[in-house]
């Protein structure tokens, strides 16, 4: 037997909403940059880069709050497409610097164009001031430093 009180009070609280709607924005996003041999994680990690010159793995890690591992194998992936290219801090010669290339610069610009056209379907139902307000929202929710 179904709960409907329950059912309705689930969908009406921001995590489940937030989690539902994540996973299809994810989704399609990832759908419009495959072709790019994209992934949101490599995304993310070109636009992490592109905020700064030049990042050790380890700080890229703990900036993004991910395994170094898969800093790693992120970089390796993008510098076999040429988007980044590491090299060894002169001051301390264990550690790679990733920054990126001109080809980078040009996935992260593609990568923001397939972003925007998701957005843009996502929010094709809201009003100017509707979307004004979803990207406030999110965007004071994302620079909360939420407990783990």
């Amino acid at each position: 037997m179904s709960d409907v009180k329950g059912a309705a009070a689930l969908r009406a609280t921001v995590v489940f909403n937030l989690g539902t709607l994540g996973a299809l924005a994810s989704e399609r996003f990832a759908a419009q940059i495959e072709a790019l041999g994209l992934k949101p994680k490599h995304a993310g990690l070109l636009a992490a880069l592109d905020a700064e010159a030049a990042a050790s793995q380890q700080e890229l890690a703990t900036r993004l709050a991910v395994a170094p591992s898969l800093i790693v194998a992120l970089a390796d992936q993008l510098q076999e497409l040429g988007a980044v290219e590491r090299v060894r801090d002169p001051d301390d010669r264990r550690r790679q610097m990733l920054s990126l290339t001109a080809q980078g610069r040009q996935l992260l610009a593609r990568c923001v164009s397939a972003a925007q056209a998701v957005d843009a379907e996502l929010t094709a139902g809201l009003s100017q001031a509707q979307r004004t307000s979803l990207e406030r929202g999110l965007r004071a929710l994302g620079e909360q430093r939420l407990p783990r």
